[in-house]
């Protein structure tokens, strides 16, 4: 059984026992969060699909960790005009690890 839910602006396809790292979710390690926005199920023979989302299903996940990712270098540069900027990014991540689907 399987599910595409969205959270932080994206959409992901989960399973029950995986481990995902998925944009900053509040909450400490060990806390339980639960994802509403569940855009469509499928189990063993039957797909539901929401219209946008599926009516009281939802996600269950515990938090394992809140880490960040790898450095990106942002490197801006103007030809000829003397301009060039250097910035970088890291971004947050919580690690989550899913417990249950519910239809």
């Amino acid at each position: 059984m399987y599910a595409v839910i969205k959270t932080g602006g994206k959409q992901y396809k989960v399973s029950e026992g995986e481990v995902l790292s998925f944009e900053k979710i509040e909450g400490d390690k060990g806390d339980t969060v639960s994802f509403d926005e569940v855009l469509l199920v499928s189990g063993d023979e039957e797909v539901r699909i929401g219209t946008p989302l599926i009516e009281g299903a939802k996600v269950v996940g515990e938090i394992i960790s809140q880490t960040r990712g790898p450095k990106i270098t942002v490197f801006k540069m103007k030809k000829r005009k003397g301009y060039s900027k250097k910035t970088g990014h890291r971004q947050d991540l919580t690690s989550l690890k899913i417990k249950e689907i519910v239809v």
